[in-house]
């Protein structure tokens, strides 16, 4: 039986990181980042773009289903609406395979120390503190199981992840 790892939270609790780590961890394992499918110049959300996204994000991740090779596939993205995962997840092959979903999610002041080290590389901008800021709340409504990530290492995390992916049937 294989397994899919689908691992929300707001931008910069550190999904990526995280996921990274679990594909050194996790044997025959593949990660595929949404945010892969989204990365364009310039940034554009229109719903022809929102649907290629999501069918993109299917294929990818059905094709690593179906492979051989893989016995757990990791993907990450913001998922902060209930909508966003459940379309995902039914579009999967899930014959042979047992899909767990996960939010990460920390306190505010952690959320915006992981995103002011990105404002500070450059690597984000300084509007995605309040835009990430304002989705932590909406995690909570989520059909997930919620690992809150403050104060702990990525191994610590990952770690969490694979006990608790032992114990859901």
């Amino acid at each position: 039986m294989k397994r899919v790892y689908i691992i929300g939270g707001p931008m910069g609790v550190g999904k990526t990181t995280v996921c990274q780590e679990l594909k050194k961890r996790l044997p025959a394992s593949v990660f595929l980042d949404g945010d892969w499918c989204w990365d364009m110049s310039p940034f554009q959300a229109t719903d022809e773009i929102k649907r290629m996204v999501h069918e993109n994000i299917s294929f990818l991740l059905n094709q690593f289903i179906l492979c051989s090779a893989f016995e757990n596939i990791i993907f990450c993205w913001v998922m902060h609406e209930q909508g966003i995962i459940d379309a995902i997840v039914d579009s999967l092959d899930r014959r042979d395979s047992k899909v767990i979903s996960y939010s990460l999610i920390c306190d505010e002041q952690t959320l915006r120390s992981h995103l002011q080290k990105d404002i500070d590389q450059g690597i984000r901008s300084e509007d995605v503190i309040p835009r990430s800021l304002a989705r932590i709340p909406l995690y909570d409504s989520l059909d997930t199981i919620k690992i809150d990530t403050t104060g702990k290492s990525v191994g610590e995390i990952c770690d969490a992840i694979i006990n608790l992916s032992d114990q859901v049937r």
